[in-house]
């Protein structure tokens, strides 16, 4: 069984522990938990470096506050371990580019946790845009918001230096993933972030997006905020000869609500919009972390990634997009944002 080690036991390093245990994807034999985390007494260690320099640990599951995020990935690739991180990869894809330098020297598997991709719906989707039954995606959008009150600013994602920027960078990111998933890159942004109630230096409350592929025409639009008082996640698909509609995301909390997919032949003749021939699907359970579980460890054991894995080249693109987005906003070429960001190398 593959021995894997866990920096950080907030909330997401206890649900990538949670998801190893039900998936028996790994054994975990050792955490280092970050002040405030509570790591089992059995399997908690004094410092990360104990685990990045024990031999008999295959993988790493990195589990930070973002800024330390690339850090930790380079430094557990050239101990020698496979990596899965969770996201932001970095805050740059100038960060990213210098992670994948690492990566290549290493020969080791590296995965990021973009687990929206993951979910029973979006994998549903992916299948449908893979399959060409409707043909060609169109057009997308995707409005992925939640609600926050003034314990924020006690947290971590409040200071820019350890989150790396607001909405875009926390909740934003998993929504362009999920474009890039399905339709492939964009090379045209036009952008707008704002400042318009928690008055946060550098961390934006809301994000307004318009992408394109100059090449093919496919168009996206996102609006991510913490500002709408309430949650929701909902994205839709539009091709040739159909339409998917995604309300909801099922997660632990249960505060996007239900997880339900419509997914619809499109019509030549009025009225368009006829429900009967629709089909919908609710999905009841989140299976996305045990997916990436399973998903790291297969990977590691075959040395070929799954279908839908998040792999560097793929945070790579969604980092360069981030990077453009912000860049627009700011006035400046996203390739002068990156280097003026961009960490010094070691």
């Amino acid at each position: 069984m593959l021995k894997f080690g866990i920096i950080g036991y907030g909330k997401m390093g206890q649900t990538r522990h949670d998801a190893l245990r039900r998936t028996e994807a790994g054994e975990v034999t050792a955490i280092y938990g970050f002040p405030g985390d509570e790591p089992p007494a059995d399997l908690a260690v004094p410092t990360h470096e104990v685990i990045l320099n024990d031999p008999e640990i295959d993988g790493v599951f990195i589990c930070c506050i973002n800024s330390l995020n690339k850090d930790m990935t380079i430094a557990a690739l050239k101990a020698g371990k496979h990596v899965f991180c969770e996201k932001p990869p970095a805050f740059t894809a100038a960060g990213v580019e210098e992670i994948r330098a690492v990566e290549a020297k290493a020969g080791k598997v590296l995965m990021y946790g973009f687990n929206h991709r993951h979910h029973g719906a979006s994998v549903k989707m992916k299948e449908t845009v893979d399959s060409n039954e409707f043909g060609r995606i169109l057009w997308m959008r995707g409005r992925y918001g939640k609600s926050v009150d003034e314990n924020y600013f006690d947290t971590w994602r409040a200071k820019p230096e350890l989150a790396g920027g607001g909405i875009l960078i926390d909740q934003g990111i998993h929504m362009l993933d999920l474009f890039l998933h399905l339709a492939g890159d964009f090379d045209e942004v036009q952008a707008m972030t704002s400042h318009l109630y928690w008055n946060l230096p550098g961390i934006e409350d809301n994000v307004f997006v318009n992408l394109r592929n100059s090449e093919t025409g496919c168009a996206a639009s996102l609006h991510s905020t913490m500002i709408q008082w309430r949650h929701l996640f909902a994205f839709e698909v539009f091709m040739e000869r159909g339409y998917m509609v995604l309300n909801g995301l099922k997660t632990g909390s249960d505060t996007y609500g239900a997880e339900q997919l419509v997914v619809a032949r499109n019509r030549s003749e009025a009225p368009a919009a006829s429900w009967r021939e629709e089909t919908s699907q609710t999905y009841e359970t989140d299976e996305s972390w045990d997916r990436e579980a399973q998903g790291f460890a297969a990977w590691i054991r075959s040395g070929r990634p799954n279908r839908g894995d998040g792999d560097s080249q793929g945070a790579l693109r969604v980092m360069r997009l981030v990077d453009a987005i912000y860049a627009t906003e700011r006035h400046i070429s996203p390739r002068l944002y990156s280097r003026l960001n961009a960490e010094p190398a070691e």
